[in-house]
């Protein structure tokens, strides 16, 4: 299947993408992988751990073209991680590198085709409760959707999910209580906070930085939500952690770079992959 950039892919057509990129990750490995890992802005390091079986650059899927984004990889991972066989997506796709809802959230779903039960999700963010600053890691207990976009729009695919799936719990409780209980064996302090995800490729002003907080929101970035409604959608367990790599727009009165970003989540990047790795140990226990 060819890539065309910005293409809709409504649910329907789902089920037929998946299948080709299926066939194409079995012709490189059998390994079923029990966990999916997505690793955001400059947490690609995250990978050094894995036990490695195979590394798929995603040029080399059809439909998939490479990573553009700035300390993102582009390829998907599988081996073990802790013993649990797990896929790690090293690098995503983003909205304003001009891609579709659907086509952000389509790494999520072969995860769950491929086997994968749950999916961590991670990501760089900025800081919207002036109580975290950089280094904060937050785990996700919420999210608001303020993109615009749903990976669900159009023809359901009723094999995949529901039509209209409940989104009370989308961010699971027993997998964020298990990521606490990493971090508290690791010595990482971990916060609680709702994730809210924009558009991009600016970052927020002022202004919207002041309407966030005034929403409940504590981080806020360009990425993870329509995963996370696509994962759900799937019926996967979802859980998922931000780091806060600088304070919104505002709060600290310097201008916002994604360099920035970079050397924030470089950093802080090993705390990550030890809280990852002890979570995996719990969840691969009955």
């Amino acid at each position: 299947m060819s890539f065309l950039l910005g293409r809709e892919i409504p649910p329907a057509e789902q089920p037929a993408f998946l299948a080709a990129l299926g066939r194409a990750v079995r012709e490189r490995t059998n390994l079923r992988p029990d966990v999916g890992l997505v690793l955001g802005s400059g947490l690609g390091g995250l990978a050094d751990a894995l036990d490695l079986e195979v590394a798929i650059p995603f040029a080399e899927l059809p439909g998939w073209p490479p990573a553009t984004a700035p300390g993102h990889a582009g390829r998907l991972l599988f081996g073990r991680l802790s013993g649990v066989p797990v896929v790690v997506q090293q690098g995503r796709f983003h909205l304003y590198e001009g891609h579709s809802a659907g086509f952000v959230a389509q790494p999520v779903l072969l995860m769950a085709r491929l086997g994968a039960r749950a999916v961590v999700l991670t990501n760089a963010a900025g800081g919207v409760n002036p109580q975290f600053g950089a280094g904060t890691l937050m785990a996700i207990s919420d999210h608001i959707n303020l993109t615009g976009r749903s990976p669900l729009t159009g023809p359901n695919a009723p094999e995949l999910g529901l039509r209209f799936p409940d989104m009370t719990g989308v961010w699971d409780a027993e997998l964020r209580t298990r990521l606490h209980a990493a971090a508290d064996a690791e010595g990482v302090a971990l916060a609680d906070g709702v994730y809210a995800s924009l558009p991009g490729p600016s970052y927020e002003t002022p202004a919207e930085v002041r309407m966030l907080g005034r929403l409940g929101v504590d981080a806020v970035g360009m990425s993870t939500v329509l995963e996370a409604v696509a994962a759900r959608w799937a019926g996967m367990r979802v859980c998922g952690v931000s780091l806060v790599t600088n304070p919104g727009a505002g709060l600290s009165g310097a201008e916002l770079s994604h360099a920035e970003v970079l050397a924030s989540a470089a950093s802080a990047g090993p705390a990550l992959a030890r809280i990852m790795a002890r979570f995996l140990v719990q969840f691969g226990r009955p």
